[in-house]
């Protein structure tokens, strides 16, 4: 969310998003056809192959971890029309495209060499904070709650969300104002990364459909397990949690940029 650089927090953990998601769907075959180059010049010796509102959707797609439907309708509109060229862009750069079609997010991920080859990429790995990992499972808890219910906006409060992190702060953490202050910033992260947006009302703040590419069930519930355990005071320093995280969950929820991506770019 945030930064490209990598965490330095000692509690944070890494997680796919997206990957294996059943719902995600490969670009389509919809490849546009041969354009006339002098229509697509936009600028002296531009050879360019795509028009503006294409090149515009592209650069949407490499500058953010996603473009939704609700957020970026023009953009997700063009990627949507003409995924296929999108799509070629993409793997010219070693990315592909993948379109969520049911909650109607488009993102990139990291090609794989069916060879083993190892090709340069433009993502980089980061990694979530605890607070925001605990953030991350309650609005994902609260979205599939809600939606079942057969509500489609789905708001929450922001006292709501930060009560869920306190539930989860370790056994042995004392120190309240640092504590608070890291689940201030773990929303405010959410909602830079558009997984949260804002109302009119300050407090209250809706969730995005992209939530569910995020956060898949079978991570979600993993994600759950890992908190409780860890909150039953098994492993009550952080830094011990830090250090576990891989052999508990981190290889099933490895967050690789390549699908939503933290802001990565060319």
């Amino acid at each position: 969310m945030f930064d490209t650089a990598p965490s330095q927090a000692d509690d944070s953990y890494q997680s796919t998003l997206g990957e294996d998601d059943p719902h995600a769907q490969p670009a389509s075959d919809d490849f546009a056809g041969e354009t006339d180059q002098s229509t697509l010049a936009l600028f002296s010796g531009d050879d360019g192959t795509l028009g503006l509102d294409q090149r515009r959707a592209l650069v949407s797609l490499l500058r953010n971890k996603f473009v939704s439907a609700a957020g970026n309708p023009t953009e997700w509109r063009v990627i949507r029309e003409h995924s296929q060229l999108i799509k070629s862009r993409l793997n010219d750069m070693f990315l592909d495209l993948h379109l969520d079609l049911q909650h109607e997010v488009a993102y990139k991920r990291k090609v794989v060499s069916d060879a083993g080859a190892d090709f340069p990429t433009l993502l980089q790995d980061t990694s979530y904070t605890r607070e925001e990992t605990i953030c991350l499972v309650f609005l994902r808890h609260r979205y599939r709650t809600e939606q079942q219910a057969g509500h489609d906006d789905v708001t929450v409060e922001r006292s709501e969300v930060l009560e869920y992190i306190k539930m989860y702060r370790p056994p042995h953490a004392t120190d309240r104002s640092r504590d608070n202050s890291r689940a201030e910033k773990a929303i405010d992260s959410m909602i830079a990364a558009k997984v949260l947006t804002r109302t009119n009302d300050a407090d209250r703040l809706r969730i995005s459909s992209v939530i569910a590419v995020l956060l898949p069930l079978a991570r979600l519930a993993e994600l759950h397990e890992w908190l409780i355990a860890r909150n039953s005071g098994q492993q009550a320093d952080t830094e011990d949690l830090a250090d576990n995280v891989d052999a508990d969950v981190a290889d099933e929820v490895e967050e690789s940029d390549d699908v939503m991506d933290m802001e990565a770019s060319a």
